[in-house]
């Protein structure tokens, strides 16, 4: 009881994935990375194992934890392996990996390993630039890298002439890419892609949507959050001095009650969650009579919460649900 809680419905991100594979009408990547953006990548991926062609993650190590936990699917790394032991153990352990660069191609040299090509048309983040694609598959081929897939991501997908050109470079990107192997899988679409009705493509990657959120612009999906967060009561008294938590108090308060939950489990120290003040490193300071050990719900809506401190229900899934015991319900 002295974690916070994190209560996830397997169910509602079931049903986020079913909206989503309707709406893009492809097949789903399911993107895990990040602990599933903080509510559990081994439980993710078992609860939606006979949904999805493929998971997502971030790096080989995560890739590895899902291989060692049972599950059997592709397994994408979107990060390029940064050391030949990384490229040697994402081959050993079958994971898929992301050509990015020349640089992370020299890295996979002779492996065999399975790949994607990154192709980058815009959001330069990762990827090969367009007008080096026919060398980059020329060394894929040399450096016997299986290339399985190809694709992008959306840099602005509510904006309909970025989309458009986006799209223009990866289709011309893609059919490249497709000249020397066949079946690559195209994939261009994350959850704003899907919700702004872009090309599908082979699949689609979807992370943010699974877990209940959409990106601004984005509400024509129907999906719901997949995850309260609880703290439980640790301590009531009647108010004394001149203090409430770390400040000053701007008034007298009578009962007051402290919540097991501050910034080092995830959340912003500048406030929210009902808090008189700012956060503690470890606990929350309210107003009011409630009974030790009670377990309130400090979070249902990640999104608002993100509002309240300029940044996004990315960041605040992963910080708060990242620490956060799990419990998972059906």
């Amino acid at each position: 009881m002295q974690s916070t809680l994190a209560v996830v419905s397997l169910s509602a991100i079931r049903s986020n994935a079913r909206a989503l594979i309707r709406v893009a009408n492809a097949p789903l990547i399911a993107v895990v990375k990040d602990d599933a953006y903080g509510h559990g990548a081994r439980a993710v991926c078992e609860a939606l194992s006979d949904m999805v062609c493929m998971f997502a993650v971030s790096t080989v190590q995560e890739g590895a934890e899902l291989v060692h936990g049972g599950v059997q699917k592709d397994i994408l790394v979107l990060t390029p392996p940064m050391t030949r032991a990384e490229a040697r153990r994402a081959h050993a352990l079958g994971l898929t990996v992301a050509a990015t660069s020349f640089s992370a191609l020299r890295l996979l040299k002779g492996l065999g390993v399975r790949a994607h090509l990154a192709v980058n048309t815009g959001m330069n983040r990762y990827g090969f630039s367009p007008s080096a694609l026919p060398a980059a598959v020329e060394a894929c081929i040399k450096a016997k890298v299986a290339v399985e897939g190809v694709f992008s991501h959306f840099y602005e997908p509510s904006c309909a002439a970025a989309r458009r050109e986006q799209e223009a470079a990866f289709s011309a990107a893609a059919a490249c890419v497709r000249e020397r192997f066949p079946a690559a899988l195209r994939h261009l679409c994350a959850t704003g892609g899907i919700a702004a009705g872009a090309a599908a493509y082979d699949c689609v990657r979807a992370g943010l949507g699974l877990y209940g959120y959409l990106p601004q612009g984005a509400e024509r999906i129907r999906v719901r959050p997949a995850m309260k967060i609880y703290a439980y009561v640790s301590h009531g008294c009647k108010a004394e001095g001149g203090g409430i938590g770390y400040q000053r108090a701007a008034r007298r308060y009578q009962d007051v009650h402290t919540l097991r939950v501050g910034y080092g489990d995830g959340f912003f120290r500048s406030g929210g969650l009902g808090a008189e003040g700012a956060l503690c490193m470890d606990a929350c300071v309210r107003e009011g009579a409630m009974p030790f050990g009670r377990r309130v719900c400090v979070l249902d809506d990640a999104q608002a919460y993100a509002r309240e401190h300029q940044t996004t229900a990315y960041e605040v899934l992963v910080r708060a649900g990242g620490g956060a015991e799990k419990r998972y319900v059906r």
